[in-house]
């Protein structure tokens, strides 16, 4: 058993980025999934699907739930799941966060959590000409 991770984003953000990571990795080594969260949707009813989800996730050690942009709709969204027990939420998704969280499959979800802070933050550099 491990932590289950749903991608709550706009569009099709969470998709492109999941297949992306799958790719990489050659297996997605726990449970996923992702939940598109478009301009136009009604909040409230993507609110009831992720809670779907996350408790369909959910194999007894919580879920990690990973968001595009703070303070936008789909990070709305995935703050409202934490009134959920063992969820936790980061926003700022990027393809390096979501590569380090695959790859450690074993650790509890606050252990998780702090991994897809320092990928993320990691994964952000300038790409400069050397001198």
């Amino acid at each position: 058993m491990s932590v289950a991770l749903l991608l709550i984003t706009h569009s099709t953000i969470g998709e492109v980025l999941l297949q992306s990571a799958v790719g990489v990795l050659g297996v997605c080594p726990i449970p996923a999934a992702f939940l598109p969260a478009p301009s136009d949707c009604d909040p409230l009813c993507v609110l009831h699907q992720a809670k779907e989800m996350a408790d369909e996730l959910n194999e007894g050690h919580g879920v990690l739930v990973l968001t595009d942009m703070f303070g936008a709709t789909p990070s709305n969204i995935a703050c409202r799941l934490r009134e959920q027990r063992e969820i936790r939420v980061v926003a700022g998704v990027n393809l390096p966060m979501l590569i380090r969280v695959l790859n450690y499959p074993r650790l509890n979800l606050d252990e998780l959590k702090e991994k897809a802070l320092s990928g993320g933050r990691d994964g952000i550099m300038i790409c400069q000409q050397k001198a």
